[in-house]
């Protein structure tokens, strides 16, 4: 029996409104709770998401090792460069460039305010020929 359910994922950031709307978008999620200082949202799947109010936060700095992550999130796509468009489109920005080598492909990305999140495809894997 699990000792806690799971909970929502709460992002400290100066503007909750704006960072709620770029990840409504990115997830097509959808409102479920809005107060003065803080926005949470639902996806389609139930992961949910909430944006508080921090008038200080100050964003991560990675990849750069000063303020290094704090924390970021990885989410599962099927295609990088469509996905990468949108995120752009909606606010993103691209954080580091290269695919690094390994059993995923996988780009870093910064939402508006700053907190850094992966976008991964993992490659089928690939088996030797039998017979």
């Amino acid at each position: 029996m699990a000792l806690v359910n799971a909970g929502v994922v709460v992002l400290d950031c100066a503007e909750p409104e704006r960072l709620a709307e770029f990840y409504k978008g990115l997830l097509g999620a959808e409102e479920s709770d809005v107060s003065a200082n803080r926005i949470e949202i639902e996806g389609p799947r139930g992961f949910r998401m909430a944006f508080r109010r921090d008038v200080n936060a100050t964003p991560p700095s990675w990849p750069r090792p000063e303020n290094s992550l704090q924390v970021h999130l990885d989410f599962v796509v099927a295609d990088l460069d469509e996905a990468e468009r949108a995120i752009v489109g909606l606010g993103g920005r691209p954080v580091e460039a290269k695919d690094p080598a390994g059993p995923h492909e996988e780009r870093g990305f910064s939402d508006p305010a700053g907190h850094s999140f992966t976008l991964r495809r993992t490659l089928a894997p690939t088996a030797p020929k039998q017979g």
